[in-house]
């Protein structure tokens, strides 16, 4: 994965306001599941399909706030959430994240 790092407010915004797929992953540093769920998606390909955002959670709450609050979204800790067009269409936490569901529900939304 080619992972671009969401450190920004107008970051969030330019995603919510693309029409192109963008996979937001909020990582917890201190979590171990959450490195595994990582480590899952670095395998992937998925960059070649999706701008691929990176959010360091300890470091940039208020936009993980801003996240749940504007996608209309839990929020959890790790969790990957498939935007396009300003929608989340995609909401998976935990070891519940794969790479096949991710690409199925980019698959739905052509």
């Amino acid at each position: 994965m080619n992972w671009t790092p969401l450190q920004s407010m107008d970051q969030l915004e330019d995603i919510l306001s693309g029409t192109s797929p963008s996979l937001l992953f909020k990582h917890s540093t201190r979590c171990s599941i959450s490195t595994v769920a990582l480590e899952r998606l670095n395998k992937s390909v998925l960059s070649d399909r999706v701008n691929a955002y990176l959010l360091d959670l300890l470091s940039f709450r208020d936009i993980s706030t801003a996240i749940a609050s504007r996608l209309q979204v839990h929020h959890d800790s790790p969790q990957v959430l498939l935007v396009k067009n300003g929608k989340c269409i995609y909401d998976e936490s935990h070891l519940a994240i794969t790479v096949s569901e991710i690409e199925q529900a980019l698959d739905n939304s052509l």
